[in-house]
């Protein structure tokens, strides 16, 4: 096992099936997931017991020869002439499960009795507008920072175009480790820092899960919003009242806005094998692509023209999702400043036969646009807490950026 392992992007998933011992066919896949209950007795009891692991030995180079292979640009190539972007969310998901087992690797066993799915994605950040479909694609990431049981990959995406390579984006996943039964917590390798640079990375990796707790402490599901937003919140009601009732009921939109409720835009997507992961759940790379393009739909037809994505940031995988499910998918245009729109997306299975519903990811995707774009005004006390919420990742999202 190299200290950096480089391949095609396209094998990413087969080198993964080898990992995991899953197998490519569907009607054979139940056996194999039964064989891998086994590989519960290789285990750590603690984390202690296991090697110390450094930032190297989870090096990942992945190419997608778009320019050498123009029978793959078929598949990555949208309407535009540029590259589906749900498609480069699907590789990077992949790539960050793969990162995962090469820090976790055991030499001796050659199979990894680790199941490590994707807990969320804390962001991505896009360093350039358009990505080539003519042009090769490279893909870097390894291991940044480890707890217990969780563990934080960040990868860079650049393109060669014109003699050199160029930054197109920066993400950074973080994954949990389950039993080979993907049902309760398992230990990983902790991070052994070889330089200064590296405790750097390491800081930047604590500061991150700092910020997640935070936001989730003051997330509007839980708490009252500050001052300064309910005062934005009454501004808006105040800016809506119709001056000749005088009511609280009556309503009007000003000139150039838009009702929430009419800025939605909903899809469905029926589970087949096909979208399913090594571990016989739906892909969650797949669920990501699915989100992206409707969320791209809904700021597409909210403008009037075509929107770029600036950042996707805070995906949480709550639950899987099961193949056979029935994925209702929900986009809402909560939040709109100058010329950047901030999307939301709200997946959920039904299960047909309780009509059951169940809430499995929440998606936010940052786009802007080029021409002026009429403002998103919320009507219900709901639909406020939907605003600000969109305001919260947009300012978060521009603070990053810089």
């Amino acid at each position: 096992h190299s200290s950096i392992l480089f391949l095609l992007i396209f094998p990413v998933r087969n080198r993964l099936r080898e990992i995991v011992g899953a197998s490519t066919n569907w009607k054979d896949h139940q056996q194999a997931l039964a064989e891998r209950t086994s590989l519960s007795q290789y285990l750590a009891q603690s984390q202690d017991e296991l090697p110390a692991k450094t930032m190297k030995d989870s090096a990942v180079e992945a190419h997608l020869p778009l320019g050498s292979q123009p029978a793959l640009r078929e598949k990555y190539l949208n309407y535009h002439n540029s590259v589906r972007f749900g498609r480069i969310l699907e590789d990077l998901d992949s790539l960050a499960v793969l990162i995962c087992y090469s820090h976790t690797w055991n030499k001796e066993l050659k199979r990894s009795p680790l199941s490590i799915v994707t807990a969320l994605v804390d962001k991505i950040d896009m360093r350039k507008n358009i990505i080539y479909p003519d042009c090769d694609i490279k893909f870097t990431g390894h291991v940044t920072w480890v707890g217990k049981t969780s563990i934080e990959a960040k990868m860079h995406v650049s393109q060669y175009h014109d003699g050199a390579y160029t930054d197109v984006l920066d993400a950074t996943f973080v994954m949990v480790a389950r039993d080979p039964d993907n049902k309760r917590a398992a230990f990983i390798n902790p991070l052994k820092l070889e330089s200064p640079e590296e405790k750097a990375i390491f800081q930047q990796g604590e500061i991150n899960k700092t910020r997640r707790v935070e936001l989730s402490t003051a997330s509007l599901l839980k708490v009252a919003p500050a001052a300064e937003e309910r005062t934005l919140i009454h501004n808006l009601f105040l800016n809506t009242l119709d001056t000749r009732t005088v009511s609280f009921r009556s309503r009007i939109l000003s000139p150039n806005s838009v009702w929430m409720e009419d800025a939605k835009m909903k899809g469905l997507e029926i589970c087949h094998p096909q979208e399913r992961n090594i571990f016989n759940r739906i892909f969650g790379g797949f669920l990501m692509r699915k989100a992206y393009e409707l969320g791209w739909a809904n700021a597409c037809a909210f403008a009037g023209c075509r929107p770029t994505l600036v950042a996707v940031d805070d995906i949480v995988f709550r639950k899987p999702v099961e193949i056979g499910s029935l994925l209702l998918l929900s986009s809402q245009v909560c939040y709109t400043e100058g010329l950047h729109i901030q999307v939301r997306v709200h997946t959920e299975v039904l299960d047909p036969l309780s009509r059951q519903h169940s809430t499995t990811n929440v998606f936010h995707f940052t786009f802007c646009v080029e021409k002026d774009i009429p403002a998103v005004v919320p009507q219900s006390y709901g639909e406020s807490m939907l605003y600000l919420d969109g305001k919260r990742h947009f300012d978060e999202t521009m603070r990053s950026q810089g």
